[in-house]
């Protein structure tokens, strides 16, 4: 019973336009006060702090910034010239070429709306210059901007770990496989659309073509290496990698391209900024729900009605899924993340699922999520860009969110897939 009407109480205030980090504040407030009285008050302000404090938390602001001055280099023009380079042969190529660029541009950026923020403002509008309706133009780059949260670096990821205590390394590397994974299954459905439409062909192979482009794009293509290959690499922790990025960052924008001047780096800064206060305000916030939950027990709570109905970890699972993608029609990923994942977690590890499948499989989850209205923020942002309505796009999407159902459906049911390189890597 708490545990809905806390619920209810954050999605009411929501509904009004209340922003969520404060909603989940009032909430929590308002909870400790009715069972433990006034007193508690003056640590409310210190358990806030000492929540969003969390060493790997650091993470996020780092690769947000390294997101955004990425944005401001050039580096998304060049990508997006050597996948045209590459993919531009196959029909519906430029369709392809936004989803191969996304795939690459997620293991920079970690987040899905700097993925579609950053190469939509560029392919939506060449695609509908090139033929392609509005609608397909806005779902490609929409569904496949949803890679960000699942291929390494991402940042829902770092939210998971730090709420469930599990090792972000691990989630980042048992986020590969999938991620590639989806990838190609959006690839083939975006193939399907362009051979049922007669969608063009943007240009023929041309290897010249390709190693011009490939030595324009080179040091943007190092990033990856650069970041993962630290972290993989144990060289370097995840937020220490995220400190890298923004370094290389740094010297290929302003050093070697020489795009990235002081007003774009500030720019930069300024926006990495705000997205960074939206982030951590929702994590201060959920600490202090989390301390209320906990003095309560009602995760332990939640956890034994369950197990009395159930203990079947595939039973519990398909409930959990049912769970997350109710709330991601309702919530932001990091907002769900935070609100749900330390309530589910003792549940978790009482049925014996691996924190870090689960991890993976709540990430795919809130991915799809990011593509389901009324919420969708991920979707808004590719349909603003294509300036075409939001349901209109979604009967096309629906198609390639079916894509991503059955990556999720592989990353529930059929665990040694994603932590196949986990356990290659760690045992």
């Amino acid at each position: 019973m708490a545990i809905l009407l806390l619920f209810v109480g954050v999605v009411a205030l929501v509904l009004i336009d209340v922003p969520i980090a404060v909603a989940l504040g009032i909430v929590a407030v308002a909870a400790m006060v009715a069972t433990q009285g006034v007193d508690t008050l003056p640590n409310v302000a210190l358990v806030m702090y000492s929540g969003a404090t969390s060493f790997p938390l650091l993470a996020i602001p780092l690769f947000i910034l390294a997101g955004a001055i990425m944005n401001a280099s050039g580096i998304s023009r060049r990508l997006i010239a050597f996948a045209s380079a590459v993919l531009g042969f196959i029909r519906g190529g430029l369709s392809m070429v936004a989803i191969g660029t996304s795939l690459f541009f997620a293991e920079i950026s970690g987040s899905a709306v700097a993925d579609v923020a950053a190469l939509g403002s560029v392919l939506i509008p060449a695609m509908k210059k090139r033929g392609y309706p509005p609608a397909f133009a806005a779902a490609v780059m929409s569904s496949s901007a949803t890679l960000a949260v699942i291929i390494p670096p991402s940042i829902p990821m770092i939210l998971y770990a730090v709420m469930a205590d599990a090792s972000v390394v691990q989630l980042f590397v048992a986020g590969i496989v999938p991620g590639v994974l989806g990838g190609l299954g959006l690839m083939g459905m975006a193939y399907w659309f362009a051979r049922r439409y007669n969608y063009p062909v943007e240009q023929s192979f041309n290897w010249a073509k390709v190693r011009r482009t490939f030595r324009e794009a080179f040091w943007a293509l190092t990033l990856p290496l650069i970041i993962l290959g630290g972290i993989f690499g144990g060289v370097v922790t995840a937020t220490e990698g995220a400190a890298l990025a923004v370094v290389a960052a740094l010297f290929i924008g302003m050093g070697v391209y020489r795009e990235l001047d002081w007003r774009h780096l500030r720019d930069a800064i300024i926006d990495g900024g705000v997205q960074t206060a939206v982030v951590m305000l929702l994590v201060a916030a959920s600490a202090l729900l989390g301390v209320y939950l906990t003095e309560q027990q009602v995760p332990q709570k939640l956890a034994m009605a369950i197990i009395d109905l159930t203990s079947n970890k595939w039973v519990v699972l398909a409930i959990l899924n049912l769970l997350f993608l109710l709330l991601g029609l309702f919530l932001h990923s990091a907002a769900a993340i935070i609100l749900t994942v330390p309530v589910v977690m003792p549940l978790v590890n009482a049925v014996g699922i691996d924190p870090v499948h689960f991890g993976l499989v709540v990430t795919v989850n809130l991915g799809i999520g990011q593509q389901t209205p009324p919420v969708a923020s991920v979707l808004a942002t590719a349909c603003a860009i294509a300036k075409e309505d939001i349901w209109a796009v979604s009967r096309t999407n629906v198609y390639f969110i079916g894509v991503l159902v059955v990556v999720l459906l592989v990353v529930t049911y059929v665990p040694a897939i994603p932590l196949s390189l986990v356990r290659l890597f760690y045992g």
